[in-house]
């Protein structure tokens, strides 16, 4: 895989090559920020700078295991349909209260608006639930988070994940 990697003012932006379909995303990435294509390649650099946010400030494996899921849940969402046909970025910024309590994870796109609250909760019991593909990741997202809100402004499709730590 070719990267390449420049600091700019405290940020590092990579041009990276994508493993699966040999297509080039972006990743630009400071301490509590990073923006990449919407494309499911990028998942490993969302992946690797959530674990290590997580780990400088002190969340335990369970806490961390819990996000993680819920970050990649919401991500591959997003890539699978926020920009379709087309081809968008993803803002994902991390914010750990100052008490350190909880962390609040903030995923922005300029895709299609979207809101992912307003789904029915599923059915999740006996057959319907275990033949149904698709349409539980947002109420496993809400179950493993404490709170998540969502907001289009400004063009934006705004989805907050909150947990306490």
């Amino acid at each position: 895989m070719d990267t390449g990697s420049i600091d700019i003012s405290g940020e590092e932006i990579f041009h990276v090559g994508g493993s699966s379909n040999n297509s080039d995303f972006f990743v630009e990435r400071s301490d509590d920020m990073i923006t990449v294509d919407a494309v499911t390649d990028a998942l490993d650099p969302v992946t690797e700078f959530i674990d290590e946010y997580l780990k400088k400030n002190n969340c335990s494996s369970k806490v961390r295991n819990e996000i993680r899921l819920a970050v990649e849940e919401i991500f591959i969402n997003i890539c699978s349909y926020a920009y379709k046909p087309d081809r968008g970025d993803i803002r994902i910024i991390c914010t750990v209260a100052e008490d350190q309590s909880f962390i609040t994870i903030q995923f922005s796109d300029t895709g299609i608006p979207f809101d992912p609250l307003q789904r029915e909760t599923p059915d999740t019991t006996g057959e319907h639930f275990l033949k149904k593909a698709g349409g539980f990741g947002i109420h496993l997202v809400k179950q493993l988070m404490d709170e998540v809100t969502y907001d289009y402004k400004d063009g934006k499709n705004i989805l907050k994940i909150k947990r306490l730590l």
